[in-house]
């Protein structure tokens, strides 16, 4: 009988998901067509790697083990699996038509109710993937200042501007690398000492998992403003989660262009570019940012559904109160256990749970939590993205599942024996042949 979501005695068969990776390796690099979803983010051989379908806050792989699911395919998934108005949206557009050869209605209908949500969405384009509608933003940035420069903060995708400055940097001109900087978030000094008469904008994560601290966000847009740099946010997270209109409307910072993607269309691929309207009617003269499934039906139908779910459930004011259950409940466990390496930061509506034993690879640590969580049917890498389908008892099943394996972990940290407790290969394993034998 496959897991539930439930305290289950054994790991879960994950014979067919073991036998897929098999084959995964064999065609695809990685394993995997999203870094973060792939089979080094999990307890290779005790947890699933491909799962198979969705309902509400639940998912179920391949060997169909139920699992709640506290990733939400990264964050697009903002309203549940299988949502009932975004599904029927989707249907009936599929009915109609998908793609066409002049642009359709749902086009503009989109674009207006975003501009009705977003406080700088004056001018707004659609596109597929978040690393399009940061490098469009760039793009833009750089034909509107005559300037060359990017100074980031934060994860922007893997195009060249950004890809440039990480250490998976290979294919990267090295010209290229070098007109890209990147300076540590709530540091405004650093980012004052990195702008310069050639820096054409400068791009950022508005929040993360390290709250804003007082005026950096609002020191940032007068630093841009004295240097003449456009100030550009990429709310691929904040993006209707924090708030409809994103970071820049709960804190109240109105960046020049502002790029959203994830919790837009529940799951489908979109992303839009959207801000000033005298940078983006760059657009129509001297940058070429066109492509052919910008306009395509199903994801805007699913957009425009969500957007109008999101609205009227409230559905931020949700993931607010959810999220402070959550973060709460966790810390609660913690201090019951005097566990001071267990950390909780972010926001409520994305909070992530770090761990940093004195004397313990906290790999090996998250390792070890990841697979008792899974045991008990919940699906963790270390954050939770939640979603208007986790209700009140999935918080607290999720807390009480905390209550169980953190405290287990602290008394393996106190043996010395984590590394003896899993039951796969680590979180982080480089990829080569999968093995016959899973064990450590």
């Amino acid at each position: 009988m496959p897991n539930r979501v439930a305290p289950n005695p054994e790991l879960p068969n994950i014979a067919a998901s073991s036998a897929l990776l098999e084959r995964a390796l064999k065609v695809i690099p990685c394993a995997t067509q999203t870094l973060a979803k792939g089979p080094t983010m999990y307890v290779r051989g005790a947890a699933p790697n491909f799962l198979q379908r969705g309902e509400g806050a639940t998912v179920y792989d391949v060997d169909g083990n139920a699992y709640l699911d506290m990733v939400m395919a990264l964050g697009p998934v903002s309203l549940g699996y299988c949502y009932p108005a975004v599904d029927q949206a989707i249907s009936r557009q599929l009915q109609q038509g998908i793609a066409f050869s002049l642009v359709h209605p749902l086009e503009v209908e989109v674009a207006e109710q975003i501009q009705a949500l977003v406080p700088s969405a004056e001018r707004v384009r659609f596109s597929k993937t978040g690393a399009d509608a940061t490098s469009a933003a760039v793009r833009m940035a750089r034909a509107f200042t005559g300037r060359s420069k990017v100074l980031s903060c934060g994860y922007h995708g893997w195009h060249d501007f950004h890809a440039g400055t990480m250490p998976r940097n290979a294919g990267v001109p090295v010209p290229v690398r070098s007109l890209s900087q990147t300076f540590p978030y709530n540091d405004l000094e650093a980012a004052a000492r990195l702008l310069d008469n050639d820096t054409a904008c400068l791009i950022l994560e508005p929040v993360a998992f390290e709250l804003p601290a007082a005026g950096f966000l609002e020191g940032l847009r007068a630093l841009c403003d004295q240097h003449g740099v456009l100030l550009i946010f990429d709310e691929m997270w904040t993006g209707f989660r924090l708030a409809l209109g994103g970071a820049q409307a709960h804190y109240g910072i109105r960046p020049d262009l502002s790029c959203f993607s994830k919790a837009i269309a529940n799951g489908m691929p979109l992303s839009v570019v959207c801000g000033r309207a005298d940078v983006m009617q760059h657009c129509e003269d001297d940058v070429f940012f066109f492509t052919t499934f910008g306009g395509e039906t199903l994801s805007l139908a699913a957009a425009q559904a969500t957007m109008q779910e999101l609205q009227a459930k409230n559905v931020p004011a949700h993931l607010q109160a959810m999220g402070e259950r959550l973060m709460k409940g966790i810390q609660q466990v913690a201090a019951q256990h005097g566990l001071s390496y267990v950390h909780v930061g972010g926001l409520p509506c994305r909070s992530a749970v770090t761990l940093t034993p004195e004397g313990v690879d906290p790999t090996l640590a998250k390792s070890y939590v990841q697979q008792e969580l899974v045991r008990r049917g919940i699906l963790w890498t270390g954050f939770h993205a939640l979603s208007l389908s986790h209700t009140p008892e999935i918080i607290d099943y999720v807390i009480s599942a905390y209550g169980e394996v953190l405290p287990a972990l602290d008394k393996l940290i106190q043996s010395g024996s984590v590394a003896a407790e899993l039951r796969g290969l680590p979180i982080g394993t480089p990829l080569r042949a999968p093995a016959k034998d899973a064990s450590p």
